[in-house]
């Protein structure tokens, strides 16, 4: 049996026991989803950076920006809240995409 230990989509269990296979899964606890949802965060991003052409890279940004979406409604913030928040600091500071990369600051 292949060992996982990870946050999946929520309908791959369904997905598994159509396949007719056996799993084990369980339901994790607030502070727990908190965490596992930071490491697959780590783990698409990871894939993002793996991704051999742009058809796999914007896949992984999907499911990037799902879990983006996910974890802002867990702190209590709608996309719609979180996109605000992005527009207001884009006014203030900039996006990036001039690809501003800034070497020093003299002290």
């Amino acid at each position: 049996m292949s060992q996982y230990n990870k946050l999946v989509r929520d309908n791959i269990p369904e997905i598994i026991k159509r396949s007719g296979k056996e799993f084990s899964m369980l339901i994790l606890s607030e502070e727990k989803y908190r965490i596992a949802l930071n490491k697959k965060i780590d783990e698409e991003l990871n894939e993002y950076y793996d991704a051999k052409d742009n058809k796999e890279a914007i896949e992984e940004l999907a499911d990037i920006l799902e879990l983006i979406q996910v974890s802002a409604e867990t702190l209590g913030f709608s996309l719609e809240q979180l996109e605000k928040i992005r527009k207001v600091k884009a006014e203030k500071n900039g996006s990036f995409k001039k690809r501003v990369f800034l070497i020093e600051i003299e002290d």
